[in-house]
């Protein structure tokens, strides 16, 4: 594969030294936005624990593989450095430095390189060097208090909140606004320190606004974006469905008690007191029928109302196939790139890339023929007693189980979940699970 023109970022080149969690997709952002993304794979793979043509955040990038454990391997590193606009890791601090490949030495070699860094902590602070997850991040920064109900623990918003939106959009727009930078008359380059925990706090900044002014309570399920009002919220339906509702605004709300059938019981919308049976009005009234009857009677209206649908229903959502939100490359459905450009539209190029298999293109295309020296001999390691597992000390910082090597049996390698019945998925919870542990 050649650069593509695909996108904005033709001609943007992007070396990504290979982790998993929020940098990878990070870089998948860029490779969608049309950048020439190279993963440096590493002996042995650092990635989910799944099939690599499964791994949706690899696609329309190239991989070589690299040990970088090896003067050879820097030497390597290096060279696609000094070709490169931008670089990409999510190592602990002080591992790429202690490689070999930090920033001192990237930077020596091409001065105007962007270099992002991705971390949960940070690269300073009393936590840096601790190990890490998603939701520790977002629990120190106040986010995840704020989800869930009043008199029960907060909710968990998967690894959405912290990895992707604190974390992986926080790169991606540091490095984009350096690399701005970076190509002014008299711009350089610089190291973008993009962590979780800063990200993270950064989303709540409206909140923390309305705290100051007295218009937000410090308590879960108390406001009206939190669920504290009778109509932002999600109600169950008569098969088990959930319904969203979001009618904030009066003409919106009015609507949404029309069609729901309880204009002329319903208590006042303005009365507090009475939120409590007005909140028990609309859940009885929605446990009356099912979601897809509830989503035909609230359809094309401007009620705020919407059916909550799983991962596999929602590319089948009418909206979102009109849009093409999901498109099907390589027999995987999966979220087309995003945003959309009128000019330079971004697509699903290429399917996930395999470590080790673009090596030859890329070497000719970056101008770099040590990536096609053949790595040193070296006699097998003597096997060592079983012994505790240890922490590595070159994991990335995000995920340090996965991070720094294989999946530690042959079981850490699974299919794709087929297309069972909700009934048969929900039954195997257990098995899913193991093989990411």
């Amino acid at each position: 594969m050649t650069e593509s023109d695909n996108g904005p970022l033709h001609g943007v080149r992007v070396v990504e030294l290979a982790g998993i969690g929020p940098g990878p997709f990070a870089a998948m952002l860029l490779a969608d936005l049309g950048a020439d993304v190279v993963r440096v794979d590493r002996p042995g793979g650092a990635g989910l624990a799944i099939d690599p043509a499964y791994d949706i955040t690899n696609r329309n990038k190239r991989s070589v593989l690299v040990d970088l454990k090896t003067p050879q391997g820097v030497t390597q590193v290096l060279d696609l450095a000094e070709r490169a606009d931008v670089l990409l890791e999510g190592y602990r601090p002080g591992v790429a430095e202690r490689l070999g490949v930090g920033p001192e030495e990237c930077l020596a070699r091409n001065p105007r390189l962007v270099y992002g860094r991705m971390t949960g902590w940070g690269q300073q602070g009393p936590l840096a060097d601790t190990a890490g997850h998603d939701i520790g991040y977002i629990a120190i920064t106040g986010a995840l208090g704020m989800i869930g109900p009043p008199d029960g623990p907060p909710a968990l918003p998967a690894n959405l909140l912290g990895d992707y939106a604190g974390g992986s959009l926080y790169l991606v727009i540091g490095v984009l606004a350096a690399l701005q930078h970076a190509r002014t008359e008299n711009g350089r380059g610089q190291v973008v320190d993009a962590a979780i925990v800063d990200g993270t706090a950064h989303l709540t900044a409206m909140i923390h606004g309305m705290l100051a002014a007295g218009g937000w309570q410090d308590r879960r399920g108390a406001n009206l974006l939190d669920g504290g009002t009778p109509f932002y919220g999600t109600y169950r339906t008569a098969d088990g469905g959930y319904m969203a509702v979001g009618a904030l605004e009066k003409r919106f709300y009015g609507e949404f008690i029309r069609l729901l059938g309880i204009e002329d019981e319903a208590p006042a919308r303005d009365d507090l007191t009475a939120w409590d049976e007005l909140r028990t009005a609309i859940a009885a009234r929605f446990k009356t029928r099912t979601r897809d009857e509830w989503t035909t009677v609230f359809q094309d209206s401007d009620a705020c109302v919407a059916p909550v649908l799983s991962l596999r229903e929602a590319p089948h959502h009418p909206h979102l196939a009109a849009r093409g939100t999901f498109v099907d490359h390589g027999g995987i459905t999966q979220p087309a790139p995003a945003p959309r450009f009128s000019h330079t539209p971004g697509a699903v190029r290429t399917p996930p890339a395999r470590p080790g298999a673009d090596t030859e293109d890329i070497a000719h295309d970056w101008q770099t023929p040590s990536l096609l020296t053949p790595p040193p001999k070296t006699p097998p390691p003597p096997r060592a007693a079983p012994s505790r597992r240890t922490r590595p000390t070159d994991e990335t910082h995000h995920h340090p189980r996965h991070a720094a090597g294989p999946p530690p049996t042959a079981e850490g390698t699974v299919a794709p979940e087929p297309a069972t019945p909700a009934t048969t998925r929900a039954a195997q919870p257990i098995e899913t699970v193991k093989n990411w542990l």
